[in-house]
């Protein structure tokens, strides 16, 4: 059997046994099939059935239930949403770019209930999600932040530009200038928070099929390993494996995040740096970090830099590179000097899933009954969750505040063919690297950054 727990700190950290469950035992036919165990299948399949009972559901995952980024995640339930509110303004309005951080907003808290509901221990602690200023050029982009939230609608209850004192009273990393703050922001184990929600799942009466791996995918079948499941709707949410589906090979494409863990830190750190309220944060480099302080006072820190892979491949060997392990640990020693010689005791990586435009999308075909979510672009903990409610709705035919949210039913392009795909994602990559060297060089905004935009299609 597979090493699971080798895949993340938190799939390391699950108590009692991790076995998988028993795999499709043959050719079945359901109302509604859901290819991926991830927390986008769970989340549909929890508020399908909630909405009716009488449903058939069955979800079928390849591994187990949080394999994929549900189980390796940064641990952010955060109100972030991939694409920029004036793409969603452009084609849908002003309100409706609004409407739609709302509904994330709302997602945060949604998450957090449905946990305590199902007893679920997720260890959520909702502190709220700080973007640290680490130099002058980082400073005057966060303030703009700040300012362009307002103009979104934003109140101070949503976002505020915190001066060094207010951002080092949270979090007194070295060389703070200021930050950003939400406090619609919680830290999870989302490998807790996966595997308990395909418990509830089962509780419902949805039989998790694990060990069972999709093969393809039709209007009304999935063509599996273990046999053919009929269905009159079938949701693909894949995400970062989407490309491992004849006919989706461009839809998303898999880019690689990796992630390092301390080994618990004393409280003498904790003090110094004055962490106590589980904020998450990043800062303001182009080149994305994330970091939060687990239940067992580690640290975990996740960072963009490894290389996107010829022909959208994933494998298990692109989940660990060295480098990137090595400028983590690097990044975080620069940000708590203190942490001195402190273990890091897991090192780990996996694929998130970007569309071609950036665009997170959920979606039902209803002449085909094919329904689909993800494109999260890393910011999946929450989103999964109002995508699982918005798929609710659309497969019943709820009439909802959901299903007019601009995300609904759009559709990205498809990514370019290779060697055009390689080409692109790594210099976008490269791109972003570059931006964050000339700007600590200069002290200046760097222009390379305006080549990412232009290479993602905003």
């Amino acid at each position: 059997m597979k090493d699971y727990r080798s895949c993340s700190l938190w799939l390391d950290g699950l108590p009692g046994e991790l076995k998988p469950r028993p795999a499709l035992p043959g050719a079945t036919d359901v109302d509604v099939a859901i290819v991926g165990g991830g927390l986008t299948g769970l989340w549909t399949a929890y508020y399908l059935k909630k909405a009716d009972p009488k449903l058939r559901v069955c979800v079928l995952e390849k591994e187990i239930a949080g394999f994929g980024g549900s189980g390796r995640n940064g641990g952010w339930c955060s109100p972030f949403f991939a694409a920029y509110k004036s793409q969603m303004a452009k084609e849908h309005g002003r309100d409706a770019a609004i409407r739609q951080q709302r509904a994330m907003y709302e997602t945060v808290d949604e998450v957090g209930r449905v946990a305590a509901e199902e007893g679920i221990d997720a260890r959520y602690h909702k502190g709220g999600c700080m973007t640290l200023a680490c130099n002058p050029v980082q400073l005057a982009r966060i303030r703009e932040d700040v300012e362009d939230e307002r103009e979104w609608g934003a109140g101070e209850e949503d976002a505020q530009f915190l001066t060094a004192p207010e951002a080092r009273a949270r979090i007194n990393a070295v060389d703070v200038l200021g930050a950003a703050f939400t406090p619609h922001c919680a830290a999870v184990d989302p490998a807790r928070l996966t595997r308990g929600l395909a418990d509830a799942v089962e509780r419902l009466e949805v039989p998790v099929y694990e060990l069972t791996t999709a093969l393809a995918i039709a209007p009304g079948r999935v063509e599996t390993s273990s046999g053919t499941v009929k269905a009159d709707v079938i949701v693909r949410c894949l995400e970062g494996y989407t490309p491992s589906i004849p006919g989706y090979e461009r839809h998303l494409i898999p880019i690689y995040s990796l992630m390092i863990a301390t080994e618990p830190l004393p409280s003498e750190f904790w003090d110094e740096y004055r962490w106590s309220n589980y904020e998450t944060f990043t800062d303001g480099r182009h080149l994305i970090i994330y970091v939060m302080r687990t239940e067992d006072d580690r640290i975990a820190m996740g960072g963009r830099g490894a290389p996107y892979h010829f022909g959208s491949t994933v494998q298990d060997d692109h989940d660990r590179d060295p480098h990137v392990f090595g400028i983590l640990h690097e990044s975080l020693k620069a940000l708590f000097p203190a942490i001195g010689d402190a273990r890091i005791t897991h090192t780990w990586g996996g694929p998130l899933g970007a569309p071609r435009d950036w665009f997170t999308s959920v979606g039902l075909d209803r002449e085909t009954g094919l329904a689909w979510c993800g494109g999260y672009v890393g910011d999946g903990v929450s989103t999964t969750n109002l995508g699982g409610r918005t798929l609710a709705d659309l497969i019943t035919g709820a009439e909802s505040e959901l299903t007019t949210l601009p995300w609904v039913n759009h559709r990205s392009k498809l990514w370019e063919p290779e060697p055009l795909r390689w080409l692109g994602v790594n210099l976008t990559l490269k791109s972003m690297e570059w931006a964050d060297k000339e700007e600590t060089r200069t002290g200046r905004p760097s222009k390379v950054s305006a080549i990412v935009g232009k290479l993602i299609g905003r």
